[in-house]
């Protein structure tokens, strides 16, 4: 199914190497920040065999548990982070949760598992949705941050390169296609933290569920696919 939905690329963010705000853990490249040039988008690699980002120059210290295809590049919604400023009474500058698209004008939590962006000459793939972990809540200095953010279930969505290509600020961001099933980022994240009987729903996804989500909504449905 095709549509003309658009959304924009607000701000482009990547991170360099810096020390982890939590003691005794790897260095990080959360801290990201806005740049205004062309920055190239490639496939990483699989986890912990590559640069880890799909953003040149971008930085993922964790390479275990962070980056790789399937979490090649990271797309907040500014709208979101606009919720949070209310919420929290602060002022929370695009690239602060991590991100490497701050978006604005689409629900980027709405998107559906497999939903392909293209933006110039990138195209991107929606994988699913983002789990906080313990230096996400050293950035934010938050009490029961990961709790908190979880409840929300708004988590942004991570995306594979399709076809590589190079972006920056400013650029269109448009959904070339979305699959009928119907599964969200919102929902996939749900599925496992917050609400378990989510997890069968997930097979609907079919080719489009990331490994790791597929065994466990298979243990869910009894070893069905």
């Amino acid at each position: 199914m095709h549509t003309n939905a658009v959304g924009q690329v607000l701000s482009l963010n990547v991170g360099a190497r810096k020390p982890n705000p939590v003691p005794g853990r790897l260095e990080t490249g959360i801290f990201k920040k806005p740049v205004e040039e062309l920055v190239e988008v490639r496939p990483p690699g699989p986890r912990g065999t590559g640069p880890g980002s799909g953003l040149t120059g971008d930085y993922i210290g964790d390479g275990r548990h962070h980056g790789g295809d399937y979490q090649a590049v990271y797309a907040f919604a500014r709208e979101e982070l606009d919720f949070w400023e209310i919420e929290l009474g602060y002022e929370i500058p695009d690239g602060t949760f991590g991100e490497n698209l701050t978006t604005t004008g689409y629900e980027v939590d709405s998107a559906v598992l497999g939903e392909i962006w293209r933006i110039g000459d990138l195209r991107l793939q929606v994988t699913g949705g983002r789990t906080p972990c313990r230096t996400f809540a050293g950035v934010m200095q938050e009490q029961g941050w990961v709790k908190t953010f979880t409840q929300r279930a708004r988590t942004g969505a991570y995306l594979m390169v399709l076809s590589p290509g190079s972006i920056r600020a400013g650029m269109d961001i448009q959904v070339e296609s979305r699959p009928d099933h119907g599964v969200t980022v919102a929902e996939s994240f749900r599925a496992e933290p917050t609400d378990r009987s989510l997890l069968r729903r997930m097979l609907d996804a079919g080719p489009y569920l990331h490994p790791e989500l597929r065994q466990k909504a298979e243990r869910a449905a009894g070893g069905s696919s």
